[in-house]
């Protein structure tokens, strides 16, 4: 793997900025590749071997994803919206995995890393890239079961809405009242429909004239 430093560049070349997300997910993604027996994640011996789960959208998403090779489209990251500054790597070979959390306490001994800082945030900066991976970061082994529709590759399931008929690939379906729906129908989307004042208002008026 190449250098903490050339990883970063290229990371931040790709993010936009340097800031200590970025070296947090450099580190996070080099030690989880080291952990798993990954040597170059990017290369072709080793790219269909990784899947990173990343629990937060943050900065050092960008970095992992930069450093891995990992990306949604390939299905090789993973994204679980828990708020959490850690990700899980996976070696699909031997299927071992580590989950590497970016410790609390990090940010309060940053300071001692960087004594000639006086600015917080440098100090955390520079901080990070000298402090050992065990003061950084707390890693556990874990175990990652992963269904045959989450692997990368063609999707291994598709499902039809008895609703509006959309399919729905890899089991993302919900079942509902002895019905399948997508998420939509199921009322669980993200969105809700525009309506126009006007529209708005037309309701209004039938709602009164009932």
């Amino acid at each position: 793997m190449e250098p903490f430093e050339t990883l970063l560049q290229k990371s931040i070349a790709e993010h936009g900025h340097l800031c200590a997300g970025q070296v947090i997910g450099v580190r996070m993604a080099m030690t989880g590749c080291k952990l798993i027996g990954i040597e170059e994640p990017k290369d072709e011996k080793w790219r269909k071997k990784i899947i990173a789960y990343v629990e937060i959208d943050r900065c050092a998403t960008d970095a992992i994803q930069s450093v891995t090779g990992c990306r949604m489209g390939k299905r090789t990251l993973k994204f679980c919206d828990y708020g959490i500054n850690a990700a899980t790597f996976l070696n699909l070979d031997t299927k071992k995995a580590y989950r590497i959390l970016s410790t609390e306490e990090s940010r309060k001994i940053a300071p001692r890393y960087a004594p000639e800082e006086t600015d917080l945030m440098r100090q955390q900066l520079i901080g990070y890239q000298r402090m050992p991976d065990d003061e950084l970061f707390n890693i556990q082994q874990v175990q990652v079961h992963l269904e045959e529709w989450e692997m990368p590759g063609p999707s291994r399931r598709k499902a039809v809405c008895m609703r509006c008929g959309q399919v729905v690939r890899d089991r993302r379906e919900v079942k509902q009242n002895n019905e399948v729906l997508c998420r939509i129908c199921a009322r669980e989307a993200y969105y809700i429909p525009y309506m126009s004042k006007a529209h708005d208002s037309q309701l209004l008026e039938r709602e009164n004239v009932i």
